[in-house]
């Protein structure tokens, strides 16, 4: 039996910090710090799961996101 390599199933997205995190609550500050984000306009980019995603929407007010296309 082959084994599958799933990761071309998942889609990539890109997630951009575009807003300070000055004001912002704790969790929130510490989601983007899960999230890789450290500084303004810091990208980064993660497989499309569903906990990057619910955390992404949590601070959906800070970050812009794209689909990242194959080539």
């Amino acid at each position: 039996m082959v084994k599958q390599d799933n990761s071309d199933l998942m889609a990539k997205i890109k997630i951009t910090q575009t807003r300070s995190k000055i004001g912002s609550n704790e969790r929130q500050k510490k989601t983007l710090e899960a999230l890789g984000l450290k500084k303004m306009s810091g990208t980064v980019e993660h497989e499309a799961t569903p906990q990057i995603l619910g955390m992404v929407k949590k601070v959906e007010h800070l970050v812009s996101v794209e689909k990242k296309t194959k080539r």
